[in-house]
């Protein structure tokens, strides 16, 4: 992972914006203290634990249809600075039907109300952590931080601290994501 620091520069949000459409090979990240974040691909494992991630939350939203279900290629302009990309993100449908067609169809201006991060090898486990408490300051009602290398997640709740459970686990939606379980094993 690569981060310069462009506070300086004082990029606006449409700028970002057109950064990424003009290298939409990379995958950029901008953090609310204005670093920008050239994060590398991901392995075959993480992107298959990330592919069943997705399709967990997924089939849980086609069956409640209570929101919208985003993937990583997703960036969120969140409201206290930054523009992140969570592996696995879910909005309600009634936050997410405010924004305008232009909003929905750029990078949308709204927090997420659920995220899970999948930490890969290549991730920094403190990032991460910082990027957790992005979202939190920002509006997040639910987040989960999965660790496989150290076999456990970390639980992300407003005015809460952060919950530490070991893997295997099973793992509540809570009163976000409503009716929702995910069980998740140890991981080799």
């Amino acid at each position: 992972m690569i981060t310069l620091n462009l506070d300086a520069v004082g990029f606006s949000d449409e700028q970002f914006y057109q950064l990424c459409q003009a290298n939409p090979n990379w995958q950029l990240e901008r953090t609310a203290k204005g670093e920008l974040t050239i994060m590398p691909p991901v392995g075959g494992v993480s992107g298959n634990r990330e592919a069943d991630l997705i399709t967990d939350i997924n089939l849980w939203n086609r069956q409640t249809q209570l929101g919208r279900v985003f993937s990583s290629s997703t960036i969120f302009r969140l409201p206290n600075g930054g523009d992140r990309s969570p592996d696995v993100a879910w909005v309600t449908n009634q936050r997410w039907d405010a924004l305008t067609p232009e909003e929905q169809e750029k990078f949308p201006p709204i927090c997420p109300d659920f995220v899970i991060e999948l930490r890969s090898r290549t991730d920094s486990l403190s990032q991460l952590q910082e990027k957790m408490q992005e979202y939190l300051a920002s509006g997040l009602r639910l987040g989960w931080l999965i660790n496989p290398q150290a076999q456990q997640v970390e639980i992300y709740r407003p005015q809460q601290p952060v919950e530490v459970v070991q893997l295997p686990a099973v793992l509540s939606g809570e009163a976000v994501l409503l009716g929702f379980s995910l069980e998740l094993p140890a991981f080799d």
